[in-house]
């Protein structure tokens, strides 16, 4: 699979990244295989730059805020450099998406009547049964 200029990480909508503006590095991923995996370059390295990154400034800033400048990602789990290239793709968009993802705001609840009623309960039994434990001059 050629990446070329057409292909995108494709965030949400109206929102994707070109593939051009990944960093690529390639090296061999090391590890059992002999001379297969000595030689071929499997091992790949994506980082993307989002200081460079062409989005409006409220995403930019979002993301520079939770990721930093540069996310990167390795990915050597198969013996392929295709199958790693996707991969690494995959877990870019990953990353992305949970970045931009806004935590809803917790609304605050009261607790119900009748539990307010029923901890004041237990706490009332409980200190009866404490205060049965004392001494009798003490109580």
């Amino acid at each position: 699979m050629a990446f070329g200029k057409d292909e995108y990480l494709y965030i949400k909508a109206g929102f994707r990244i070109p593939v051009s503006e990944i960093l690529w590095r390639f090296n061999p991923s090391g590890g059992p295989g002999g001379q297969h995996a000595n030689r071929s370059n499997t091992r790949v390295e994506a980082e993307l730059d989002l200081t460079q990154l062409e989005v409006n400034e409220e995403v930019k800033n979002l993301l520079l805020k939770r990721l930093g400048e540069n996310v990167r990602v390795v990915e050597d789990s198969t013996r392929s450099q295709t199958r790693n290239r996707k991969k690494a793709i995959h877990r870019l968009e990953k990353i992305i998406i949970d970045a931009l993802k806004i935590d809803k705001k917790r609304k605050p609840t009261k607790p119900t009547r009748s539990s307010n009623e029923k901890r004041l309960e237990d706490k009332k039994r409980r200190g009866l049964l404490k205060a049965g434990r004392k001494p009798p001059e003490f109580r």
